[in-house]
């Protein structure tokens, strides 16, 4: 096989990406890509997601977390930036991330709309996490859900939702269009995730109603109490989503 009929193992073309390529190799695959223009296309998705994950969650790497409120646990050992590139080509190879913006500019989104796409994208990153699937567990909820409240300047809550079979893991704290967010991490008896994402100064007041969104196999309902936005999101079917979705609100609305 001669140099223009060569194959570039998919291995390679992450790390092509990702810059970690000798300067040899990365010229064979440059004049490779020349040759390949639907590959070279694909690599240029790759690399956008890349940036976008990294202006998404890269931020929240710097928040402090109250010292009463670090885990117990062993140390991590790995680089956060890291995992977040492993999970980002795991997403791509398996065409999870195929919701996508849809070509719609995000600064050029509603503000309703910015935050169910980011809701998506947090809820896909973050439930296939087996180690570290939150940043504070259940077993600290009060002193969790006070940090997330004064981190989103108003008082947020983390609904039990026991009766929809979901049981609360615990949460974290994001970056958001207009601030800081809040994510809230449930499991069932099957392991099956759901996540809850509450952004702030949404000034949405009047529109409390349910509104679904499909982004890829992630469904969202969303909506919009007073200041706050909530995404439900989850890889269920949309009538179980929509059930859990109504325990949330009456929960919220005690």
């Amino acid at each position: 096989m001669n140099n223009n009929d060569m194959q570039i193992p998919e291995h390679e073309l992450h790390a092509y990406v990702d810059g970690r390529l000798d300067a040899a190799r990365r010229a064979e695959v440059d004049a490779w890509l020349e040759r390949h223009p639907g590959a070279a296309e694909r690599l240029h998705a790759y690399r956008q997601q890349n940036d976008m994950m990294q202006a998404l969650f890269n931020p929240v790497l710097k928040e402090p977390i109250p010292l009463g409120m670090h885990p117990r646990a062993r140390p991590r050992h790995f680089p956060m930036p890291l995992r977040y590139a492993a999970m980002i080509s795991a997403m791509v190879i398996s065409g999870i991330l195929g919701w996508s913006l849809r070509g719609v500019e995000a600064p050029q989104q509603k503000p309703i709309m910015a935050m169910v796409n980011r809701a998506a994208l947090a809820h896909v990153v973050y439930t296939p996490e087996v180690l570290h699937p939150v940043e504070v567990s259940k077993e600290q909820e009060a002193q969790l859900v006070h940090w997330l409240s004064k981190r989103l300047g108003n008082n947020i809550r983390a609904p039990h939702l026991a009766g929809a079979g979901y049981e609360l893991m615990g949460g974290r704290l994001l970056p958001g269009n207009q601030g800081p967010v809040a994510q809230f991490m449930y499991q069932d008896g099957k392991g099956q995730r759901l996540t809850l994402y509450i952004s702030s100064k949404m000034a949405g007041k009047g529109e409390a109603s349910f509104r679904f969104a499909q982004e890829g196999k992630v469904g969202v309902f969303y909506w919009v109490d007073e200041d706050l936005g909530y995404a439900l999101s989850g890889e269920i079917a949309k009538p179980d989503l929509l059930k859990v979705a109504n325990n949330v609100y009456q929960e919220l609305n005690k």
